[in-house]
């Protein structure tokens, strides 16, 4: 099963779990992560990288994030680097997560991380979709290096 790390301004991570645990009932390997003003990004990494490590099976783990490019969007995006079937989401909302959490035990992070994006476009991307858009930058020299 993926592991969902729920990322959010404010207390809407723990809003979006405790809703959704309302409907399910206790979620394993999910973890809500609310960054609040103030927060020091080394503060947001270390939480971030706890919810990833009690969330993930060996799966894969998702991560949802409300804004895209924010503090919780960025602090994602280099831990995904870092660990393999590790997905980004941004733009994430409720009733998304409600009609998606089912895949959660069926899809490839991969495949979950396509049906969400398509489930919530355009409002909603991902990480390797926004690569897409903008291959990484690479510099003349790597490329006349061999």
């Amino acid at each position: 099963m993926l592991g969902w790390v729920i990322a959010c301004h404010d207390d809407r991570a723990q809003e979006i779990m405790d809703r959704l645990e309302k409907k399910f009932g206790p979620l394993t390997q999910c973890r809500a992560v609310n960054y609040w003003r103030g927060l020091s990004a080394n503060m947001l990494s270390r939480m971030m990288c706890d919810a990833l490590h009690h969330t993930d099976s060996g799966d894969g783990v998702i991560f949802l994030t409300d804004i895209p490019g924010a503090a919780p969007y960025r602090v994602a995006s280099l831990m995904s680097h870092k660990h393999s079937h590790c997905e980004v989401i941004s733009g994430v909302y409720y009733s998304l997560l409600e009609r998606m959490y089912s895949q959660r035990e069926t899809l490839s992070s991969e495949a979950f991380r396509d049906a969400i994006v398509a489930s919530g476009a355009p409002e909603v991307s991902s990480l390797w979709h926004q690569q897409q858009k903008n291959p990484p930058f690479v510099l003349l020299h790597d490329l006349y290096a061999d």
